[in-house]
């Protein structure tokens, strides 16, 4: 359903605590400079019923709620500084900005039937447009009373564990949870220098803003994504929920855009997948590590088998790229060099000097923390993504009874066309369009 959504102000939070004077440069780290100017995002609903189960919160206590904002802060103070140049944050305690609105529905009647795009006008500001203001939260109050939280968090400064680091420590702060709070480790600028790195250009990882966009939320029950696995099982061999789905999906896209007129072996396809690095050091980073401390891994599908589309071939190729991904191309990386090639797998003739190259990008946050930010009225009932201007994105969530997963699935409008009718997606999975 659509929403109307009013904005009914707007302040700048600040640091409970003045940031002291020589922490007052954050210095990017040469990861962090490659990122694009996005924001990681998230909407946290909390319905009616929860607030009314404790403490009399059905009519929250604004103050308190933005007073741990502030508290919050004064421990990931980057947040509440300003980006500057694609080199460093200037922690200024400028602050960030929070806004209140009103949605003109009841939470019940708009998680019936959540539509991606209608999701983005829960956040303060455009997703794909990072470039100064290092994070921002919306407040959304639903008529019924229910609460949706929109918290934007710039890649620039932190990858997703990064984001749900602030998340719950925030959430912790709220409820007044000593024991949860977890301080975010600076160390990201040590591991990785910087470097002299422009504003990342648009390339096969990661396309600039596109134009045309289609986002479709795709969910796969538990019993579903065990059928999707025993397809791809073979012998001792067996994929990851992750691995399946991404073979899966990738396969129906393949399928689907097969009808277009340039030829094949006009087409050069890499399957990007996202690899934290925290457990790849020796001896390894804690989980509050702060930053872009993860990497890609690129693989190059094998076209060769046409009787499964080469799927069962390319899970075990996904595979083998992100086991690249370990200790010895750490310190690599941290010596300077660039392996994104190194964790290619696939055709050794596929050259991108062929034709097009047509990346598609999977980025999971399956087993992350996603449903434990109780400030103090309840874990939400939901939490979800938005509709991305970027083609060929998955992003993997767990369903909030955690068995199951959502794909948050971009492709251009005329290539979703033809993915969104797929008889075998149809078959396995419930989709919600934009």
């Amino acid at each position: 359903m659509k929403l109307e959504v009013q904005v009914m102000c707007t302040e700048m939070l600040k640091p409970s605590s003045p940031t002291p004077q020589q922490l007052r440069h954050y210095q990017l780290s040469s990861l962090d400079q490659q990122i694009h100017p996005v924001y990681n995002h998230q909407v946290l609903f909390y319905p009616t019923e929860t607030n009314l189960q404790t403490n009399n919160v059905n009519i929250l206590d604004l103050h308190r709620f933005k007073l741990s904002v502030s508290q919050a802060l004064t421990h990931f103070y980057p947040l509440a500084g300003r980006i500057r140049n694609n080199s460093s944050v200037h922690c200024n305690d400028d602050g960030v900005p929070f806004r209140e609105a009103r949605v003109k529905c009841r939470l019940s009647d708009f998680l019936q039937n959540p539509v991606p795009g209608e999701l983005n006008k829960l956040f303060p500001f455009p997703l794909d447009d990072a470039k100064e203001l290092p994070m921002g939260i919306q407040f959304n109050t639903f008529d019924c009373g229910g609460i949706g939280i929109g918290l934007c968090i710039s890649h620039k400064i932190g990858d997703a564990l990064s984001y749900f680091t602030f998340l719950n420590t925030w959430a912790a702060i709220a409820r007044g949870d000593g024991s949860k709070i977890v301080l975010p480790e600076f160390v990201s600028a040590e591991l990785f220098p910087p470097r002299d790195i422009p504003v990342p250009l648009p390339g096969p990882v990661m396309e600039a803003s596109e134009k045309n966009i289609a986002t479709k939320r795709v969910v796969f029950s538990a019993s579903k994504i065990e059928e999707i696995r025993a397809k791809y099982t073979e012998n001792e061999f067996r994929p990851s929920r992750v691995e399946a789905l991404s073979a899966f999906i990738w396969s129906r896209f393949l399928a689907s855009t097969k009808k277009k007129s340039s030829p094949e072996s006009d087409r050069f396809y890499v399957i990007v997948h996202t690899v934290n690095l925290r457990t790849k050091f020796e001896p390894p980073l804690s989980a509050q590590s702060f930053g872009n401390i993860f990497r890609v891994a690129a693989t190059i599908p094998s076209m060769d088998n046409e009787k499964d589309e080469g799927c069962i071939n390319l899970v075990r190729q996904m595979r083998e790229s992100i086991r690249k991904i370990d200790k010895d191309y750490v310190r690599k990386l941290q010596a300077g060099e660039d392996l994104f090639q190194s964790t290619n797998q696939g055709d050794e003739k596929s050259s991108p000097s062929k034709g097009e190259t047509i990346p598609f990008v999977f980025t999971s946050l399956c087993r992350f923390p996603l449903y434990e930010a109780d400030f103090g009225w309840g874990k939400p009932v939901w939490v979800s993504s938005a509709s991305l201007n970027a083609k060929n994105l998955v992003a993997f969530m767990d369903t909030a009874t955690g068995d199951g997963i959502e794909a948050w699935i971009n492709l251009k409008e005329e290539d979703m066309a033809e993915f969104g009718s797929d008889e075998q997606l149809l078959a396995v999975a419930a989709l919600q369009s934009c």
